[in-house]
């Protein structure tokens, strides 16, 4: 007898709409990216995804000190009205679906927006869009907090009462989990430190609006999140964000229309996987990536944006980034995906993975709220990323994990796509000054007395606990800066200095590091103390992970460490260098800002006689600026390819004693 199967209907009678199809991107001017969105608009791009440079991001204009080399690398500099007009020019933002990459300053930055929308003669009513406004991860994983935890998360409530009130079709919050995975997150970690900053805010929120109308609120919440190039525990993660997601919503807070308990995310693939060496093979990991997050229809995202595969070399170019674009068109026009449904329902495999992972979210979800939620947890969920970040790394170096021409098959020929201008794009240095002379002749054209009356209003809203959008829509209009209205938000309630989640104790993770706790031993009996190893990150730049693994593991072998977390100026760096007296200096910058960042600690190093400190340098640094970081008298360079982290501890040890530098 033939054995019956059951048929299983697979076919739609319409096929589905594609996600949104979007670049991250903006870099030097308005102007510039203005263009750059229009042509990649033309090219069939479906939504905006607007990159903001650190000044912006972390709420200082481009003439601030803080800002020194940072303007326009990582994004687009945005100081005022004028400079928001012409980004956005010749594009109508009532037709647009715009996500602003945007945290501490995202109520300033959607004020900026919708003042403009209003210039245009848009209805507000209509905008459609996303700020990401999460607060918590940047404490935890990114590092663009301006304000401490508590008035941050009152803030991303205002932005979403006014939202509701005002922009109904505004996603007023992207829970960001993107950076907690790029900062060594486990899936589990992943999925409930990103569902725990979810609870807080709609904690903070529910008193704000009639109970009739939360679930229409809770509804507007979205997330952004990361896949991986584990695909399959990927894909299951994001069936595991669904079915939780929908469970917190109904049960913790009572919401019955299914509509509203939808789980509604955009993603961008992991960049933090994109490798310097053999960067061709990044094509195939964004591509696969990709795939978690559209395979499934239960989880498909609302919209996907791609990095480019020359991103751990740098900026990309036009092309590279029209290369990202056609592989989503590519999967959504020509191949049959959207005509189907589930592909993955009562599938026993992914079944049995999802409900693993949900299981091991629920366990650190009750951990977590056994501390009092996320805004208590911060410092614990920090040293939980660092531990697994760690492990991550320890992986790598240790071939458990295999990358692909990093640690095995190493050999290769030389990359085509890398022509004669590096195969990136890089920011003009001449772009900062002009920047900044717009900026004056900003300020000298306004009307200094409206902007003086606006901030008062704005101090007096934030001071009394009203909600902060109203004023800082008005502030906007009357011509106030980025910085100035950040520093508004200072004044009333103080700055912030994250958790580095590196502790000075040792960890467990010393196997295999018996020869360099030896090595470090000896150079410090032979220098009469410990050797010290001080860890810098100056400018701007909140990417630590490197910095925070670098510090990790110095620690456990023997060093004594100097690690005071992101954002410092090159003052304090050699303040700390006097006070501490380290043997080697170590300074990690990510966002393309090395050049003059460097160069002022090199001076200024020379200027307080410690020229003698050996400087070591790592970050993303193409070849001729690693020859100028030289001459400046940097040591040692490192880059994403120097992954094997004992090479490193190895050079320090060498470079503070003669007897083994002697020897080699």
């Amino acid at each position: 007898m033939r054995p019956r199967f059951k048929r299983l209907p697979m076919t739609q009678t319409q096929k589905d709409r594609p996600w949104l199809i979007r670049t991250y991107a903006g870099h030097s001017t308005a102007k510039a990216s203005n263009a750059l969105y229009r042509g990649n608009l033309a090219k069939g791009q479906t939504g905006l995804s607007v990159a903001f440079d650190l000044p912006t991001q972390t709420g200082y204009d481009s003439d601030h000190k803080l800002a020194r080399g940072e303007v326009g690398k990582v994004g687009v500099p945005v100081c005022h009205l004028g400079d928001m007009r012409v980004l956005f020019d010749q594009i109508p933002l009532e037709q647009m679906n715009t996500s602003m990459t945007i945290n501490a300053t995202a109520p300033w930055l959607l004020a900026l927006y919708i003042a403009v929308a209003e210039e245009q003669g848009a209805d507000i009513s209509k905008l459609q869009g996303t700020v990401q406004n999460d607060l918590i991860k940047e404490y935890l994983s990114r590092g663009t907090y301006v304000c401490p935890p508590k008035p941050s998360l009152k803030m991303i409530a205002d932005v979403a009462e006014y939202c509701y009130n005002n922009v109904p079709k505004w996603n007023p919050m992207n829970v960001c989990s993107y950076h907690l995975q790029e900062a060594g997150a486990t899936p589990e970690q992943e999925l409930s430190f990103a569902l725990a900053t979810a609870i807080a805010v709609l904690d903070e929120l529910q008193p704000r609006v009639p109970a009739e109308d939360f679930p229409a609120m809770v509804g507007r919440i979205s997330f952004f999140v990361n896949a991986g190039i584990r695909f399959v525990t990927e894909m299951c993660k994001m069936r595991a964000f669904v079915d939780l997601w929908d469970e917190i919503c109904e049960t913790r807070y009572g919401v019955s229309d299914p509509k509203f308990r939808r789980f509604r995310y955009g993603v961008q693939v992991n960049s933090l996987g994109l490798t310097e060496q053999q960067p061709e093979n990044n094509v195939y990991r964004i591509l696969i990536e990709m795939l978690a997050v559209t395979l499934s229809k239960k989880a498909r995202a609302r919209a996907v944006q791609l990095p480019a595969w020359n991103e751990a070399l740098g900026l990309p170019r036009p092309w590279d980034q029209q290369w990202s674009m056609r592989m989503q068109q590519i999967l959504a026009y020509e191949t049959d995906l959207l005509e189907y449904g589930d592909l993955f329902d009562g599938n026993a495999v992914v079944d049995a993975k999802v409900e693993a992972l949900k299981e091991g979210a629920r366990a650190e979800l009750a951990n977590l709220e056994s501390m009092g939620g996320a805004i208590s947890a911060i410092d614990y969920m920090k040293s939980r990323l660092v531990d697994s970040n760690a492990e991550r790394l320890n992986r790598i170096e240790r071939n458990e994990t295999i990358v692909v021409g990093v640690n095995k098959w190493t050999e290769g020929e030389p990359s085509p796509l890398q022509t004669e201008d590096g195969g990136i794009m890089v920011v003009d240095p001449a772009v900062e000054q002009a920047q900044i002379t717009r900026l004056q002749d900003w300020r000298a054209e306004r009307d200094n007395d409206a902007v003086a009356r606006a901030l008062n209003a704005l101090r007096e809203a934030a001071a009394s606990g009203a909600n902060i959008m109203p004023a800082s829509i008005a502030a906007a209009k009357a011509g106030a800066t980025t910085g100035e209205w950040a520093e508004e938000m200072r004044k009333v309630h103080g700055t912030y200095r994250g958790p580095t989640g590196v502790s000075q104790a040792v960890s467990n993770k010393t196997e295999g590091l018996d020869d360099l706790r030896a090595a470090v031993d000896a150079a410090s009996d032979r220098l009469g103390r410990r050797l010290k190893f001080l860890v810098g990150k100056p400018g701007l730049d909140g990417h630590s992970n490197g910095a925070e693994q670098i510090a990790f593991r110095a620690r456990d072998c023997g060093m004594e460490i100097v690690y005071e977390g992101i954002r410092l100026t090159p003052e304090e760096i050699i303040t700390a260098a006097q006070n501490e007296t380290p043997h080697v200096i170590g300074l990690s910058i990510l966002s393309g800002s090395h050049i003059p960042l460097i160069e002022e600690v090199m001076e200024r190093l020379k200027q307080a006689g410690l020229g003698h400190i050996p400087v070591i340098v790592g970050g993303i640094i193409p070849e001729d600026d690693a020859h100028k970081l030289q001459t400046m008298g940097v040591t040692k360079i490192y880059t994403p390819k120097d992954f094997e982290l004992n090479v490193i501890m190895s050079d320090i040890v060498t470079l503070v004693d003669p007897k083994k530098a002697a020897a080699e």
